[in-house]
Protein backbone atom coordinates (compact mmCIF):
# COMPACT_ATOMS: atom_id res chain seq x y z
CA UNK A 1 0.00 0.00 0.00
CA UNK A 2 1.28 3.18 -0.86
CA UNK A 3 0.93 6.36 0.83
CA UNK A 4 0.37 10.36 -1.03
CA UNK A 5 0.12 13.32 0.75
CA UNK A 6 -1.60 16.40 -0.65
CA UNK A 7 -1.73 20.00 0.49
CA UNK A 8 -5.26 21.49 0.27
CA UNK A 9 -7.51 24.00 0.76
CA UNK A 10 -9.99 21.94 2.85
CA UNK A 11 -10.82 23.93 5.55
CA UNK A 12 -13.76 22.48 6.87
CA UNK A 13 -15.91 19.03 7.64
CA UNK A 14 -18.64 20.37 5.13
CA UNK A 15 -15.51 21.03 3.12
CA UNK A 16 -14.58 17.28 3.23
CA UNK A 17 -18.50 16.19 3.16
CA UNK A 18 -17.69 18.11 -0.72
CA UNK A 19 -14.94 15.95 -1.73
CA UNK A 20 -16.23 12.86 -0.28
CA UNK A 21 -18.25 11.79 -3.35
CA UNK A 22 -15.47 12.79 -5.66
CA UNK A 23 -12.59 10.76 -3.94
CA UNK A 24 -15.18 7.98 -3.31
CA UNK A 25 -15.49 7.39 -6.80
CA UNK A 26 -11.71 7.08 -7.40
CA UNK A 27 -11.59 3.22 -7.89
CA UNK A 28 -7.84 3.00 -6.47
CA UNK A 29 -8.43 4.80 -3.71
CA UNK A 30 -8.38 2.15 -0.66
CA UNK A 31 -9.03 5.18 1.84
CA UNK A 32 -8.19 8.67 2.35
CA UNK A 33 -8.13 11.60 5.34
CA UNK A 34 -8.36 15.29 5.63
CA UNK A 35 -6.43 16.87 8.22
CA UNK A 36 -8.22 20.11 9.08
CA UNK A 37 -6.44 21.14 12.17
CA UNK A 38 -3.17 20.91 10.30
CA UNK A 39 -1.81 24.64 8.61
CA UNK A 40 -1.21 22.25 5.13
CA UNK A 41 -4.89 20.77 5.75
CA UNK A 42 -3.20 17.78 4.61
CA UNK A 43 -4.89 14.84 2.47
CA UNK A 44 -3.77 11.58 2.91
CA UNK A 45 -5.07 8.96 0.47
CA UNK A 46 -4.01 5.05 0.86
CA UNK A 47 -3.42 3.42 -2.74
CA UNK A 48 -2.19 0.30 -4.09
CA UNK A 49 -1.48 2.67 -6.95
CA UNK A 50 1.06 5.61 -6.34
CA UNK A 51 0.25 7.07 -10.26
CA UNK A 52 -3.40 8.31 -9.71
CA UNK A 53 -2.18 11.66 -7.70
CA UNK A 54 -3.35 13.85 -10.72
CA UNK A 55 -6.61 11.59 -10.60
CA UNK A 56 -7.10 12.60 -6.99
CA UNK A 57 -5.86 15.85 -7.62
CA UNK A 58 -8.29 16.51 -10.28
CA UNK A 59 -11.19 15.07 -7.99
CA UNK A 60 -10.63 17.41 -5.56
CA UNK A 61 -10.13 20.26 -8.12
CA UNK A 62 -14.06 19.29 -9.72
CA UNK A 63 -15.34 20.06 -5.83
CA UNK A 64 -13.71 23.36 -6.19
CA UNK A 65 -10.46 23.51 -4.32
CA UNK A 66 -7.21 22.90 -4.30
CA UNK A 67 -4.74 19.93 -3.99
CA UNK A 68 -1.29 20.12 -4.41
CA UNK A 69 1.12 16.74 -4.27
CA UNK A 70 3.90 16.63 -1.25
CA UNK A 71 6.70 14.87 0.20
CA UNK A 72 5.39 13.86 3.53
Amino acid sequence: METLNFKTNIKCSNCVATVTPYLNDIEQVDGWNVNTDSPDKLLTVQTTDNRIADVVKQAVEKAGYKAELVNA
